[in-house]
Formats: structure tokens, C-alpha cells, sequence
């Protein structure tokens, strides 16, 4: 194992997958991000009936599209499914801050901000559509060996 920094940093450069979340309301939703999480709205299409279609959405740098549930095509929210196997991983610059303000605006604290073994600040927060969120502060880089012996330490 070299004995190298991990830039956890660069993994916001690189090429990512960038998720498409179904949701049960989407104009509630689109309310709800842009309050609770400062969200970036464009792109915005509505069904015939009403409902939003599709929508880009953009959360402290970090793109996702959404589209409210459309079961003909099998596009299920966490509330069709009773709950969601993807947690959705964001770095902001001041974690607890912006944990305060999405609790406020009716997110459900998970995990509340604590620091990790892996030079993170981090909590975890449901949103009232029944996503599970991980909002991040990075605060201290390490070795992979640094790293390993906290996993360790930390249980894992």
C-alpha cells in the first residue's frame, strides 16, 4: 500500500453517474430542494396531467434529475417502494449550517453531524419524499494507512 494522500476532494472532478430521483410529488419536491438545500432549478417539464416530467436539478455543485413517479415505465419513488436502496453523497462547504436549514424545512435527521473516521464532517438526513442524503464537510486528508488504522479503530 503506498503511503499517498487520498483526495477525497477529486472525486467531485471526476466523471460521475448522475442519478434521475423519482419522487411522489414533483412540484412539492422541486419546492422542498430549493428551500431545504439551496437547489438550482432548469429544465423543468410538465405532463399533460400536470405532474413535472423531468427536471435538472443542482445542490451545492452536485447535478441530479428528477421526475416525479411514473409507474407505465416502472419510475418508482422511495414511498411506492416502502423505501430507497441509494443514498445520495454531497459535499457543501459548512455541513451544519446547511444540515440546520434542510431541518427547518422538514428533512429528518438519520445521523446528525458528526466527524468520521475517514476526515469527514458528515450527516445523514431523509427528505419528506423518502430519500436518504449524506451531506459532507471535508476536513483532513490521510494516508491510505492513516485511513486503514482509523477504520480499524472505528470498528470496521
Amino acid at each position: 500500500m503506498e503511503n499517498r494522500k487520498i483526495q477525497r476532494k477529486n472525486m467531485l472532478k471526476s466523471q460521475v453517474v448522475i442519478p434521475y430521483v423519482n419522487v411522489s410529488d414533483g412540484w412539492k419536491a422541486l419546492d422542498f430542494y430549493k428551500r431545504a438545500f439551496g437547489a438550482d432549478v432548469s429544465n423543468t417539464i410538465e405532463r399533460e396531467d400536470g405532474k413535472l416530467a423531468h427536471a435538472d436539478v443542482v445542490v451545492a455543485g452536485a447535478r441530479f434529475m428528477m421526475r416525479e413517479e411514473y409507474p407505465a415505465y416502472n419510475f418508482r419513488s422511495p414511498t411506492a417502494l416502502g423505501g430507497t436502496a441509494v443514498n445520495l453523497f454531497v459535499y457543501v462547504d459548512d455541513v451544519s449550517s446547511f444540515i440546520d436549514r434542510a431541518i427547518v424545512e422538514g428533512a429528518t435527521v438519520v445521523r446528525p453531524v458528526e466527524e468520521q473516521f475517514h476526515g469527514d464532517l458528515l450527516a445523514e438526513l431523509e427528505d419528506p419524499f423518502g430519500h436518504s442524503w449524506f451531506f459532507a464537510t471535508h476536513i483532513s486528508d490521510m494516508t491510505e494507512g492513516e485511513l486503514t488504522e482509523r477504520a480499524k479503530e472505528a470498528g470496521l
